[in-house]
């Protein structure tokens, strides 16, 4: 479902529920000639000056989500997760926000490196670390390592010295599985992540990991999935971490310092959507941490918490330029637009719903339903089913997807050859292109031979 005008303005602070739900960036304002503004600058003249398909980042959108985080969480460590979307400038305004950095990559950390990321506040994930990610992030001096498997901690120890020794968390599972509206679970058994409780196996690597003088054990790690937005699976997850630490207490003699109860924050991607709370989450999750602990007569760990989806996901608008209108005989109507599941692979990889509207001109036209597809040869293809947009939508119209800010760039393939959008910031009215688009060339420069 779409809205065929101008979203209104949104005043609401991030993470409360507005009356209207809009996923729309906070800063969207209605803009001359059926135009649409966010950060100050008009989608149509962007797509103008940049082209199409493009990404629109709201930097001020993720300023402020970051910093809406750190003032709940003032006394944990908040952590961007780099999968949802990483560039140079996200890094920086993350940084400078004062979050953390969660990568799953030796191509996260070297460009969060590179962009000048401090190495200590950044979290190495990953079920599948080479060894030579092990070492780079060793050469790098990351801050914390999360141990997803067993073959993780042999060779990580091989890599340190007992006299520097490498700051490491566990990852376990908890056997909770997320919300209903959650996309994806990870917090159950049957899944490539971590060591289950139940069965023994977190215990076990636990134990293997305090054997090893070079690894300095300072935590438990869980994720529960994705676009979770209940409260209650973090709290089921205290509780059980909990139950975790004084275990490792009681047969090691060891109090971990550092919980972290990972992302998987949930957003609006359509109008009247459901968000995870972050003061409901804040205030929840901190006191039942409290009262475990006390419960436990235990010290009350530092949390750590990595949403990635919650600060870029809102700040990031798509905009598309239609290519084809056709109507069948059998009342269905498509809009094939220049982007598709090469850019935004989740509606094929989940059936994710996305709202759609027209930007760049003004229609009195009545609504019309319409199928927005990619244009790759492809069936799964569909970016929006079942959109509400003017009859009279035509080719050469634009067309903007709010909620785009988060895994749709960073999982997005070159399928059909086609090359990768280009990214814009947004702010105070001016704009700046952050990543060119990728052409023809830069497929053709990857041949070394024939």
């Amino acid at each position: 479902m779409t809205q065929l005008t101008a979203p209104p303005a949104s005043t609401a602070a991030v993470g409360a529920h507005d009356a209207l739900g809009s996923p729309w960036p906070a800063s969207a304002r209605p803009g001359p000639g059926g135009d649409l503004l966010v950060g100050g600058v008009g989608l149509a003249e962007s797509a103008e000056r940049f082209g199409t398909p493009l990404y629109v980042l709201d930097e001020a959108e993720v300023r402020a989500r970051a910093r809406a985080y750190r003032r709940a969480l003032p006394h944990a460590d908040v952590l961007y997760a780099a999968k949802a979307f990483l560039c140079s400038a996200m890094a920086d305004w993350v940084a400078e926000e004062g979050l953390g950095l969660d990568v799953c990559s030796s191509g996260e950390l070297w460009l969060a490196v590179s962009a000048g990321f401090p190495a200590q506040r950044i979290l190495l994930h990953g079920n599948a670390k080479s060894p030579a990610e092990l070492r780079l992030a060793r050469r790098l001096r990351v801050g914390r390592i999360v141990i997803d498997g067993p073959a993780e901690i042999a060779r990580l120890a091989a890599l340190v010295a007992a006299d520097t020794p490498q700051k490491v968390l566990v990852r376990v599972v908890p056997g909770i599985a997320a919300g209903h509206h959650a996309a994806v679970r990870t917090g159950v058994g049957g899944q490539k992540f971590g060591f289950p409780i139940d069965g023994g196996d977190a215990a076990h690597a636990i134990a293997r990991v305090l054997d090893q003088p070079g690894l300095e054990l300072v935590g438990l790690h869980c994720h529960l999935g994705s676009q979770i937005t209940e409260v209650g699976p973090y709290l089921e997850a205290v509780d059980a971490l909990v139950r975790l630490m004084v275990e490792v207490r009681d047969r090691h003699g060891v109090e971990l310092p550092e919980l972290d109860l990972g992302g998987g924050h949930g957003i609006r991607y359509l109008p009247g959507d459901e968000e995870l709370g972050l003061a409901e989450f804040a205030v929840r999750v901190t006191d039942r941490l409290a009262v475990r602990c006390a419960e436990s007569d235990l010290e009350v760990p530092r949390l750590l918490v990595e949403p990635g989806r919650a600060v870029a996901g809102p700040a990031g608008v798509a905009v598309y330029r239609v290519l084809s209108v056709k109507h069948g005989s059998d009342g269905r109507c498509f809009a094939a637009v220049d982007g598709g599941m090469s850019d935004n692979p989740r509606p094929a990889l989940y059936g994710s719903p996305y709202s759609v509207r027209l930007v760049g001109r003004r229609s009195e036209a009545g609504a019309a339903r319409v199928d927005v597809v990619g244009r790759h040869c492809e069936a799964g293809d569909v970016l929006v089913r079942d959109a509400v947009l003017p009859a009279d939508l035509r080719p050469g119209d634009l067309l903007a997807v709010p909620a785009a800010g988060a895994y749709q760039l960073s999982m997005a393939s070159g399928y059909n050859l086609v090359g990768r959008p280009a990214v814009a910031a947004v702010r105070d009215g001016r704009a700046r292109l952050l990543i060119r688009r990728e052409t023809v060339e830069d497929f053709r420069l990857r041949e070394v031979g024939r």
